[in-house]
């Protein structure tokens, strides 16, 4: 049988290749795109540039390889693989985060790429090699009906060239026409992708974090003038009468694990309540319970939680503080409370490098940071990302009983975390049926949670700490994604996820207990980097002259809205999802936007401040009255056979 040839100009010509590349590239992008993105398509105009914005860089790509005459064919296969690649770790990456992927992002996983193998393999599936189905396309016809293909000149790349900036100039023309300021106003990534694409936003990505690395160099100390004075006339004073009913207690935050308000009071079919604990919690009078409370993280999950709690300052759009801004300057909760004699320590059963932490808790002013070290990390006792929650709230009570006091001090849940799975004997509390095998999950997992939590407290009780310590506990971040709606929906009891339904979802609990306080369910509306504040002025600190965004959720002048990292935002009577108005009450579409428009002013402003205070280092020109600077050379986390926190510290 004579095998099948193409014609000989076709088959030596290396545009056919090319194209043929350009094409089958093109085509899985856009696939990709449909299936594995929720992009938030409204009209004819994105859809055609959905369709249209992997071309530019599938020409500019891989028109690099017509560089190369006797290589061509290798080049542009080693540029689809790098570009597929890139492809589908976005992928992977947004079938949990819902993101995607920055370069800050990839530069934590340098110290963070060890602890995340269970979750990368859960978000995979065979079906995947689809994504690189034309990287063995073109490796298979250049070893068959391309044999021969050289470049004979430049030309052609030249042509490609023009052609691909052409495409992206266009590209870039109609989505300003549909999203005016696309380039320098938005928060949200996924506008980017929708309107650029996804290579497109990696350039943008790079460039902007180019960009930022030479803000620093080149920021004054009149750059925080403009803050100073927005941060005066948006401040709430203290409520007189909360302020200072904590004055000298100890403080113990304590961070629950992807936990979401949802599963407050939430009972299965069979009848159980999930978290018993913390629903007798929400209704302890004696516990102020806020239960319109929301979390406003970004890539930094887990630590944009600790980064906003610590300093009332929001997390940064691509990356994470942590990882990123680590060796600024910074005026955190534990640094202010040293000045009142606080001793602080942070309890984490991970090892101290994972997410920078040991150079980050330096820079907030710990005095002491007790990491797997100091814990029994055997294979009974660990799961996911490092121990799991009873043995390490067990093992953590001598070293808290240990404590100067008053103290400050964090625990780190870690066993509720994605994708959920319990080790047998674990627990024996039933799994969901909706359908879902991470949602399903989740109910035991954070069963498991609630009854270490019980445990802590009774620790707590039995060794006499209670009844001097305020206890703050706060979800840190959503548990269950967008790609999970269908049984959340079940979940719910509604027939879908809407745009405002999803908005509420990302509540999660805010419980604040102060001995001989008065506390209850709280109604107002408040977010991470409320708690602050909160939390000072109940120890008698009054912020005023601070450097921050919260607004004290106990405070008569409390502001009612929370807004999140991408620009959207939720209040007591609207709530904006990616332009859109709705109403918080009902959930429907407002025809007229300028109900969101105030709000929606404000969250502009301060997103753009509060970056300009973490990219531009700008608190290393600022000393509030009666502040003391830390150095974060003082401290050293040396593990429990060396020296344990600050050089100065009176543990030494």
């Amino acid at each position: 049988m004579n095998k099948l040839r193409l014609p000989k100009k076709i088959n030596n010509s290396h545009i056919t290749f090319f194209a043929i590349a350009v094409v089958l590239f093109w085509l899985k992008t856009y696939a990709a795109y449909q299936i594995e993105f929720k992009l938030g398509i409204d009209n004819s105009l994105q859809k055609f540039l959905l369709l249209i914005n992997p071309l530019s860089s599938a020409l500019f790509f891989f028109g690099i390889a017509l560089l190369f005459k006797k290589r061509t064919k290798l080049v542009m296969i080693i540029i689809n693989f790098i570009l597929s690649f890139l492809l589908y770790a976005n992928i992977a990456y947004y079938r949990f985060f819902n993101d995607f992927i920055t370069v800050p992002v990839l530069m934590s996983t340098k110290t963070n790429a060890g602890q995340l193998g269970d979750s990368a393999l859960s978000l995979m599936s065979p079906l995947d090699i689809f994504y690189f189905a034309d990287f063995i396309i073109l490796i298979v016809l250049a070893f068959t009906v391309f044999k021969k293909v050289t470049v004979t000149n430049r030309k052609s790349f030249k042509i490609v060239f023009l052609f691909a900036i052409t495409t992206f100039l266009f590209n870039l023309g109609l989505a300003e026409k549909d999203r005016p300021q696309l380039l320098s106003r938005s928060f949200d990534r996924n506008y980017l992708v929708k309107y650029l694409g996804a290579y497109n936003f990696t350039i943008y990505d790079v460039i902007q974090n180019i960009k930022s690395s030479s803000q620093r160099a080149l920021a004054d100390s009149s750059d925080i003038t403009d803050v100073e004075n927005y941060r005066k006339a948006n401040y709430a004073a203290p409520n007189p009468e909360y302020f200072g009913k904590a004055k000298g207690m100890n403080v113990i935050y304590i961070s629950m694990e992807s936990f979401q308000t949802f599963m407050i009071d939430y009972k299965l079919p069979n009848g159980q309540e999930a978290t018993p604990f913390l629903n007798s919690l929400a209704h302890d009078n004696n516990t102020f319970y806020f239960e319109n409370f929301y979390h406003q993280t970004g890539q930094g999950k887990t630590s944009d939680a600790e980064f906003l709690m610590e300093n009332s300052l929001y997390p940064m759009g691509q990356g994470a503080v942590f990882v990123n801004k680590a060796q600024n300057t910074f005026q955190a909760a534990p640094a202010i409370l040293k000045g009142l004699g606080y001793n602080s320590a942070v309890f984490h059963g991970n090892y101290k490098t994972f997410w920078n932490r040991n150079v980050m808790y330096k820079a907030l002013g710990y005095d002491q940071f007790f990491d797997a070290d100091y814990y029994s990390m055997s294979d009974e006792n660990t799961k996911n990302y490092g121990m799991k929650d009873k043995p390490f709230f067990k093992e953590s009570m001598p070293l808290l009983e240990g404590l100067k006091q008053p103290f400050y001090t964090k625990f780190i849940s870690l066993s509720n975390h994605f994708p959920f799975a319990m080790d047998p004997g674990d627990t024996d509390f039933p799994a969901g049926d909706f359908g879902d095998t991470v949602v399903n999950q989740y109910f035991q997992s954070a069963n498991y949670m609630d009854q270490a939590f019980e445990q802590f407290f009774n620790d707590l009780k039995a060794n006499g700490l209670y009844d001097n310590t305020v206890i703050v506990m706060y979800g840190d971040h959503y548990g269950i994604s967008e790609n999970h709606n269908e049984a959340m929906a079940k979940v719910l009891g509604v027939d879908e996820i809407t745009p405002d339904i999803n908005a509420k979802l990302q509540r999660v609990p805010l419980f604040i207990h102060v001995p001989g306080v008065k506390g209850g369910v709280q109604k107002q509306v408040g977010g991470e980097v409320d708690v602050r504040p909160t939390v000072l002025h109940l120890l008698g600190v009054d912020t005023k002259d601070y450097m921050e965004f919260g607004s004290d959720l106990l405070s008569k002048d409390h502001r009612n809205w929370a807004l999140f990292r991408n620009g959207d935002f939720v209040s007591s009577d609207v709530i904006q999802i990616k332009d859109k108005c709705y109403s918080s009450e009902t959930g429907e579409l407002l025809e007229n936007a300028e109900s969101c428009k105030d709000i929606s002013e404000k969250v502009n402003t301060e997103l753009q401040m509060s970056d300009e205070i973490v990219y531009k280092d700008l608190l290393r020109f600022y000393k509030p009255d009666g502040y003391t600077p830390i150095n974060p050379n003082d401290y050293d986390y040396l593990g429990p056979k060396g020296n344990k926190g600050s050089k100065t510290s009176d543990n030494n």
